[in-house]
């Protein structure tokens, strides 16, 4: 499928992870600060011993030289990306962050590396999907999945993916559940999930290689099964079926996306609140945020730009 790669976008958006033993990514942080800021790149790395995931943007050559960089390591060879394209830089500062999960499940006997279900390409998703048998589940939180999903998916309804693990305890049965099928952003969520399923007793499953992205990135239009937009982690909010910027915004206060009927709430007020947050605001933060959202309209009233504005929250994908 061909997106939109013209002179006007030249700002790559880069998302990638790897589940691989890092023993050494402490020391390997400092290399990767070094290299992301030679090439003038900005967003968000996370490094475990666990692996990488991370969102990066930048032009051509930065993208590309971060990308030798780590496939020159044995670990990173078969490293997969996803890519985008935007006219504007979507993040602020490059931070390259330690942590004990590369996405956080909270549960520490969980290791992708070991074991993970079956990855299914975009070739072969569609009939998975359609297929009465297999239970479709979204691995993203309840506010993703409210914006779009795919055809017959159901959400756990959680709100972070720490709570993915009490929903496979409360709702799924291995011997009801027989196949399922799972997918999140960028692939990482679902093949953790993948592991902590296979580690349960379920013994059918399968998640979508590269997740949303990569789908929506090789998809023919004509056979796309995706319905409406794909939250994404950075300044566009949201993309839609051909990975171009959508057509919510974010609420500051409380990171919600907001579609174009609740920004005209009167709940809503711009980089302040929303319908979402409106009602369990303390005068405290109201004030905070306030005040907050002045200094933001005074940078731009100057033509500079605010670190503080409202983007999403440097997670996974």
């Amino acid at each position: 499928m061909t997106h939109n790669n013209t002179n006007t976008n030249k700002i790559i958006i880069a998302a990638m992870y790897k589940f691989v033993h890092l023993p050494d990514f402490v020391k390997l942080r400092k290399k990767l600060i070094q290299v992301c800021e030679k090439q003038s790149l900005k967003g968000t790395l996370l490094l475990a011993e666990e692996g990488i995931n991370g969102t990066v943007a930048g032009d051509r050559d930065g993208i590309d030289n971060l990308l030798y960089f780590l496939r020159k390591d044995p670990r990173f060879l078969d490293l997969e990306h996803k890519e985008s394209f935007v006219s504007e830089m979507p993040f602020y500062r490059m931070k390259v962050r330690l942590k004990k999960e590369i996405v956080t499940m909270g549960i520490p006997d969980i290791d992708p590396n070991q074991l993970n279900g079956a990855k299914v390409d975009y070739k072969e998703w569609n009939d998975l999907i359609s297929d009465p048998e297999v239970l479709v589940i979204d691995t993203r939180n309840e506010y993703e999945y409210g914006i779009g999903t795919f055809k017959n998916a159901i959400s756990p309804k959680t709100t972070t993916f720490r709570e993915f693990p009490e929903y496979v305890s409360r709702e799924l049965e291995v011997d009801k559940h027989r196949k399922i099928a799972m997918f999140c952003t960028g692939g990482i969520r679902c093949e953790k999930a993948t592991n902590y399923l296979l580690s349960h007793g379920f013994e059918k499953v399968y998640h979508l290689n590269g997740g949303i992205l990569k789908y929506l990135e090789e998809i023919q239009e004509e056979e796309n099964l995706w319905e409406g937009e794909c939250f994404v982690f950075d300044g566009r909010v949201a993309v839609d079926k051909n990975l171009e910027q959508g057509s919510y915004e974010q609420c500051f206060a409380c990171r919600m996306p907001l579609s174009r009927e609740e920004l005209q709430s009167e709940k809503y007020e711009k980089g302040i609140s929303c319908p979402h947050c409106l009602d369990s605001l303390s005068d405290e933060k109201y004030q905070r945020v306030s005040e907050r959202q002045r200094q933001v309209e005074l940078a731009d009233s100057r033509a500079q730009k605010h670190i503080g504005v409202p983007q999403s929250p440097g997670k996974v994908v």
